[in-house]
């Protein structure tokens, strides 16, 4: 038998996903908490193996409420299943400790069979989820390339982009006219698949990362 312990503010929503995992026969929900602070308290009492964790609670959120969980109780496994499907808050959910993330629009089929690959020593993630998760490793990587493909005038005229210098800067610092720069600047925003100064520098500073 696993026991599941939830973690959700909203009352429906933490009765509703106490049904689901006990759709299953082999799940056993040991608590419900409605928010970060109740749950540090209540749910070490019970030794869950696994844990539904809502990201927006109350006071504390559900990603630092993920860490200090993970603290108290190292076995535990944690699942997000919140409504955000940003990559920021995504990352910083697993950097706290979470071993998989859903969105709450999923089916309860689907939140059994996550439980259940949890189990087997999976990482489940909503579709969408894992396709942020993928793209934001190759983003670099093309960003890479793309900057790779530049000529070294180009690239000279780029770096300096990045620093912050201005077009008139840029110009003197390489001996050249203002009028070259911004030819330049064309040829570097179309290589890059970009539309202003800012998304090459930001395009740029991803490359140098990887």
């Amino acid at each position: 038998m696993t026991k599941i312990a939830i973690v959700e503010d909203n009352r429906t929503i933490r009765e509703s996903l106490a049904e689901f995992v006990q759709t299953d026969p082999g799940n056993r929900c040991v608590c419900t908490c409605a928010t970060a602070e109740e749950a540090l308290k209540v749910i070490p009492k019970h030794q869950p193996e696994i844990v539904l964790m809502d990201i927006q609670l109350p006071n504390m959120s559900g990603i630092e409420c993920c860490a200090q969980l993970k603290q108290l109780l190292p076995s535990a496994q944690i699942i997000m299943v919140t409504v955000y499907e940003d990559t920021e808050r995504i990352f910083k959910a697993l950097r706290a400790g979470a071993c998989g993330y859903l969105l709450k629009r999923c089916t309860p089929e689907e939140l059994i069979s996550a439980i259940r690959e949890v189990q087997q020593g999976g990482a489940p993630m909503s579709r969408e989820i894992a396709r942020k998760v993928i793209f934001s490793f190759q983003e670099p990587l093309a960003a890479a390339a793309e900057v790779e493909d530049l000529s070294p005038r180009e690239r000279e005229i780029l770096e300096l982009l990045a620093e912050g210098f201005p077009n008139k800067q840029i110009a003197n610092r390489m001996g050249v006219a203002d009028g070259t720069v911004r030819w330049h600047l064309r040829h570097v925003y179309h290589k890059l698949h970009v539309r202003s100064r800012t998304e090459a520098a930001l395009k740029f500073r991803s490359a140098k990362t990887d």
